[in-house]
């Protein structure tokens, strides 16, 4: 991997080899600049995230010395420092963001700042934000990432409102008034059919990639988030404990784990997207998911135990940048179009139940988009008869077609 290079950035060697780390000045160390340094290994399969971040802690410090940062948590009226409130005040939104978000906010916080963090809250107008529109887009190339720019701003600027900031709340207003006139970008479209996945399970296998074959079946029979089945590395210092950790990169990991399959082969795992939020859990019967009783046939009784999904090279769970070339690989040997992505794999299981008439209501519980119902009780039976009801339909569409399941292997 080639190392780039930015402002303040030192390469620390280490025993797993050398990790990316933020150094601040020494002299401005001196005068009570903190913080001294960063280590920004948890990013560091993203180099140009590292060097965004870099520059933004480059510039902080910067206007530290120049006499426009303390370590008070001050507005001064710019963009600048609204975008540092929000990053570190103990109360912001901010400081409840998963790595899987933080990663993209920490990006665009960065580029933020580098492209308008001089200007005053109070000054920008609906004119502004349709200008930028252009600039983030790349003219109108690459929405997705204009719309991320801009939602990321509507966060800050949104924390800013709750501190009853001076220009946030108007501000607030133009961004979402000119939201509404701008181009969104397009939903995403790639379906695979069940053969396509056989196909991509075939291929991992054949690379002597058991793990890859079982995520992308665990994936889209159960519809659970690519994310929640490969699982997440978190920094020490965020959420809770786990007993899953990587001491040379200080990240501890969350995700599914063999413990979430009962002795009924049902499966009960609360997402990470819903925990925090509507508590809503995924159930599923293992046994009308043929394609992973299939995969499960590979993983002897002994070997179940921990994460579900464990990279072969290093006996932990993947990361998700090799994971997904890990699934490049696999797409390309499967003859699947590029425009597949492995995250396709559950919207594709959703709309293979859909396509074979399982009700929408039945989708909504099976992929826990449904809202916390009155007991636990309740809710886990209606989420259980959804999931028959939603497995059998996939089932008997398959039978139909003659394609069963396929042999991943």
């Amino acid at each position: 991997m080639e190392k780039p290079k930015a402002p303040g950035l030192k390469w620390m060697k280490r025993v797993s080899g050398s990790v990316p780390v933020w150094v601040a000045d020494e002299a401005d160390v001196r005068a009570g600049y903190q913080p001294k340094s960063v280590n920004l290994s948890y990013m560091g399969d993203d180099m140009d995230l590292v060097v965004a971040k870099c520059h933004s802690l480059q510039s902080d410090m910067l206007l530290f010395r120049a006499g426009h940062r303390t370590r008070k948590l001050e507005f001064d009226g710019t963009v600048r420092s609204l975008l540092y409130l929000y990053q570190n005040h103990e109360e912001s939104p901010y400081q409840l963001l998963r790595p899987g978000s933080l990663r993209p906010y920490n990006h665009y916080l960065g580029r933020l700042e580098h492209h308008i963090g001089v200007r005053r809250v109070d000054s920008i107008d609906g004119i502004d934000i349709r200008r930028w529109h252009k600039d983030w887009s790349s003219d109108g190339q690459h929405l997705a990432a204009a719309s991320m720019v801009r939602a990321v701003l509507e966060a800050a600027v949104g924390f800013g409102v709750m501190m009853r900031l001076k220009g946030c709340a108007d501000l607030l207003v133009t961004i979402q008034a000119a939201r509404r006139k701008l181009p969104a970008p397009r939903p995403r479209t790639a379906v695979m059919t069940s053969e396509q996945v056989v196909a991509a399970r075939v291929a991992a296998h054949a690379r002597g990639r058991a793990s890859s074959a079982l995520a992308y079946a665990f994936v889209f029979e159960t519809t659970l988030r690519l994310w929640d089945v490969i699982g997440q590395w978190w920094p020490m210092d965020m959420g809770g404990i786990s007993d899953v950790l990587d001491p040379d990169r200080k990240l501890k990991w969350f995700g599914l784990r063999w413990e979430d399959i009962g002795s009924d082969m049902m499966l009960r795992y609360t997402p990470s997207k819903t925990d925090e939020s509507t508590g809503a859990s995924i159930i599923y019967p293992l046994a009308k998911a043929p394609m992973v009783m299939e995969e499960l046939a590979h993983w002897p009784s002994e070997m179940r135990t921990g994460p579900i999904v464990v990279e072969e090279a290093v006996g932990l769970p993947y990361r998700s940048k090799i994971f997904a070339q890990r699934w490049s690989v696999d797409r390309k040997a499967a003859g699947l179009p590029k425009s597949m992505w492995a995250r396709d794999l559950r919207a594709s299981g959703i709309t293979e139940g859909r396509a074979l008439n399982a009700s929408t209501d039945d989708a909504s519980k099976v992929a826990g988009h449904s809202t916390k119902a009155t007991t636990a009780k309740v809710y886990d039976r209606a989420v259980l008869e959804a999931a028959d009801r939603f497995a059998d339909a996939r089932l008997k569409g398959r039978e139909r077609s003659g394609n069963g399941s396929g042999n991943g292997r």
